[in-house]
């Protein structure tokens, strides 16, 4: 049986992680023999299903998972942070287009909103709320419709011939 598996990181690195005395090699065989419910001793023979299954187990036992836990509610609640101010200053966080569009300004992010990182969204929080302070967005786009306004609009104009033939 061939292996969907090819990278084998994930399992090592939570493997090191796991205390144990003894012969490490024999630890490991049992682990996937458990995991594959006897049918083999390799991890190249493993499935996808049992690989993923194995290393969720192990995260749990070596406490990887609430610290994944953490760093996922954490984001989730800069995130949220983030467009909330974003919110306040006039962006429309209902449209993601115009999210990533704002986040893309190199003054603002410079990415995509889904791709900021926590340290890139406490950044991006100190922004918004500096424009806050300084009346938002709503303000610099009053100042450019006012602008619009006062300037004289085009006109064009059409010459008509009086002799020209009707249709």
């Amino acid at each position: 049986m061939r292996s969907a598996v090819t990278n084998f990181a994930r399992f090592y690195a939570l493997f090191g992680k796991v205390p144990y005395y003894g012969d490490r090699e024999e630890f490991k065989r049992s682990i996937v023999r458990q995991y594959t419910r006897n049918r083999t001793e390799s991890l190249r023979e493993m499935t996808r299903d049992e690989y993923n299954a194995c290393c969720e187990a192990l995260e749990r036992l070596t406490g990887q998972d609430e610290w994944r836990k953490k760093l996922r509610e954490e984001l989730r609640f800069r995130r949220s942070v983030c467009l909330k101010l974003m919110q306040q200053i006039g962006v429309d966080t209902t449209d993601w287009a115009r999210v990533n569009d704002f986040c893309l300004n190199p003054r603002i992010a410079g990415m995509p909103f889904g791709r900021l990182g926590t340290e890139e969204l406490e950044q991006l929080a100190v922004k918004l709320r500096s424009i806050k302070r300084k009346g938002g967005l709503k303000k610099e786009m009053e100042k450019r419709q006012e602008q619009e306004v006062k300037q004289p609009g085009r006109a064009v104009y059409v010459i008509i011939d009086p002799n020209a033939p009707k249709n």
